[in-house]
């Protein structure tokens, strides 16, 4: 006996396309808010790079120490919303015989020759394609947020030593 294939008007190929567009918005949303993270911290990274010059011989060490660890926080809060921004790959690799689920999957169809049967298989079975793409996506999604929500608390960390640094210099 045949397994039951989906069809594209199925209710459940249907919420899965729904989900999927959520979860791509979702993703655009987080590059943009981690994009725009970014470019604050990268101006206050400049900023913050030029104050201590004039003042370095009369901080006090307990401020200097303070300054760095902000400092390095900073970075560390730059580095981490670069790194929610970067593209990401499938963590699959489309293979024969399975559906196409994003760009990587048709270009490797595509290099080996199979396109034209993978959009068949994908056509056959779309609620397969739909849960390997939500699967994708929303891994692709709670990654970008992973790596928002570590910069933004390392960002509050040098707020909060900055801050301190300067109270006390």
């Amino acid at each position: 006996m045949m397994p039951t294939r989906s069809t594209w008007d199925g209710p459940s190929v249907q919420t899965g396309t729904r989900l999927l567009a959520d979860l791509r918005a979702e993703i655009a949303r987080a590059d943009a808010k981690a994009a725009v993270l970014a470019g604050v911290l990268s101006l206050a990274n400049g900023a913050l790079a030029l104050l201590p010059a004039g003042h370095a011989q009369h901080t006090p060490p307990v401020a200097a120490v303070l300054w760095w660890a902000g400092a390095v926080c900073l970075v560390i809060a730059l580095l981490s919303l670069l790194l929610a921004v970067v593209p990401r790959d499938g963590s699959t690799r489309w293979e024969s015989g399975r559906p196409l689920t994003y760009f990587g999957d048709i270009h490797r169809a595509a290099r080996t020759g199979e396109l034209h049967a993978a959009l068949a298989e994908t056509g056959r079975d779309p609620l397969t394609a739909v849960l390997l793409a939500l699967t994708e996506a929303s891994r692709i999604a709670a990654c970008k947020h992973l790596w928002i929500r570590r910069g933004l608390i390392a960002f509050a960390a040098a707020a909060s030593l900055l801050s301190g640094s300067l109270l006390l210099a």
